[in-house]
């Protein structure tokens, strides 16, 4: 095991590196950020001179590999338009991702996974039916549409939950305020994943239940409940973790637009910021962060895979 996460590692270097190479050549194409500079007000001259003092002044590559050789020595660079270190930046980001992302998909299991057992053990009947719907609703609506679709309900119409942020405006920032304003975002990021996941695990049971050994467990005298949840499911996890790990890295980079829709204090909403403005180190920073988190949730994935199924063997 220890040898195969080594090897993974190993191979991910390189794929990092091609994949900030691809995004600065990119980013570079976008255009300059100092074009958002100008005005009546700016100078030619004081603009070539934040270039030159940017490094913006030299060739695509030069710029790459200076900003490659920083980021070996753990420099991250400043924002352009804060001229805060990127890497404080997304720290202080970080944690409100990582929540909302962690709970929505938490939430997304607990409806997925049951839904997903009953459609499967009660096919081609009226709850089958009903949760199929709901789970091709799930995937099809639009998240943007789906959470204006709640603001207007809960917000404008009821006054039930706040429309945005993360806490309330000059309170303390109660975890029961800051539960308030994550229920329309983690509904609208949840009810998207669940919707996919229950047609995965549907489809995963129903194969399990029709093989062999299930029917040898029920004519020994299994009840039901051990049968399906016990071994049916187990066996099951293993199209499940793949779901579920391909999730994480679209969850990341799903969430952008649920955090500008809710101006949620996360990396999104920074993430479409530094867009906006072409903040090229901060729009660096978030992609390198991204590239990790989609190669260590392959990584995981597939430790998992032997965890679930003890006869598959990772080696190096």
């Amino acid at each position: 095991m220890y040898k195969y996460v080594l090897k993974r590692i190993l191979i991910a270097l390189p794929v990092l590196v091609g994949i900030t190479v691809i995004d600065y050549v990119i980013m570079c194409m976008a255009g300059s950020p100092l074009e958002m500079m100008q005005g009546p007000r700016i100078t030619e001259a004081a603009i070539e001179a934040k270039e030159a003092a940017l490094g913006l002044d030299q060739p695509v590559y030069i710029q790459y590999f200076t900003w490659l050789g920083e980021l070996l020595h753990g420099n991250l660079g400043y924002s352009i338009k804060s001229y805060q270190p990127v890497s404080a930046m997304i720290a202080s980001h970080l944690g409100p991702t990582l929540l909302l992302m962690g709970v929505s998909l938490l939430v997304s299991l607990l409806l997925a996974v049951p839904a997903g057992i009953y459609s499967a053990v009660h096919q081609y009947t009226k709850g089958d039916y009903a949760v199929v719907t709901a789970s091709f609703l799930g995937s099809s609506v639009p998240g943007f549409f789906l959470s204006l679709l709640l603001i207007y309900v809960f917000t404008v119409k009821l006054g039930w939950l706040p429309s945005g942020g993360m806490t309330t405006l000059g309170a303390e920032g109660s975890a029961l305020d800051t539960a308030q304003h994550m229920v329309m975002p983690v509904m609208v990021l949840a009810f998207s994943m669940a919707g996919s996941n229950i047609r995965y695990i549907r489809s995963a049971v129903l194969e399990i239940l029709q093989q062999d050994y299930l029917r040898t467990a029920r004519a020994k005298g299994i009840g039901r409940f051990r049968v399906i949840n016990k071994h049916a499911l187990r066996n099951a996890l293993v199209p499940i973790v793949t779901v579920v790990g391909m999730q994480i890295p679209m969850l990341f980079g799903g969430a952008v637009i649920i955090e500008q829709v809710f101006s949620w204090p996360g990396l999104g909403l920074m993430t479409m910021s530094a867009i906006t403005s072409r903040d090229y180190p901060v729009i660096m920073g978030v992609c390198l962060l991204s590239a990790i988190v989609v190669l260590a949730a392959n990584l995981v994935t597939d430790i998992l895979y032997a965890l679930v199924d003890p006869t598959i063997r990772l080696d190096a």
